[in-house]
């Protein structure tokens, strides 16, 4: 892949973006002062270069528990039997595809893995447990570790 250069105005644009991503092109030329065609080409070459995955609204859970009842959000820490290569993928692959699972870290020392799971209640929680990990003999020990409250929740990367 090609390293992209980056300068002031293009920090700008991602600082703004990771703040708050539905800014339509005007506003955001306006934010980083230039011109909307300019800021056009310059985010389309942003996400070209794979410097901006995707963008993606983020949900409230505790307004939404009213409507889909409690939300329940659990740090799990996960340790395999085996840590080949192949059976690292295997699982990372099983997981991320599981629409409980927020976020997945392969981690070291430690456990193999950290989740950050979502469900909707506790049974909710222990279907997906049996779905992704009682039923795959490779998983040694799952540590699950439950929020009481979030204080903070965002996806912000510092920008120099």
């Amino acid at each position: 892949m090609k390293q992209i250069t980056l300068d002031k105005t293009d920090l700008e644009l991602l600082a703004q973006l990771q703040r708050d991503a539905s800014l339509s092109n005007q506003a955001l030329a306006e934010h980083v002062h230039t011109s909307a065609p300019t800021c056009l080409r310059r985010v389309k070459r942003l996400r070209d270069a794979g410097l901006i995955e995707r963008q993606i609204a983020i949900l409230n859970p505790e307004k939404l528990s009213a409507t889909l009842g409690f939300g329940l959000t659990a740090i799990v820490e996960i340790t395999l039997d085996r840590q080949d290569a192949q059976a690292l993928d295997h699982f990372e692959a099983r997981v991320a595809h599981d629409p409980a699972v927020q976020q997945c870290y392969r981690v070291s020392p430690g456990p193999d893995f950290v989740l950050v799971v979502h469900a909707l209640n506790m049974p909710d929680y222990q279907a997906a447990t049996q779905r992704l990990f009682t039923s795959d003999a490779n998983v040694r020990n799952v540590k699950a570790f439950f929020s009481i409250k979030r204080s903070k929740f965002g996806g912000e990367l510092p920008l120099a």
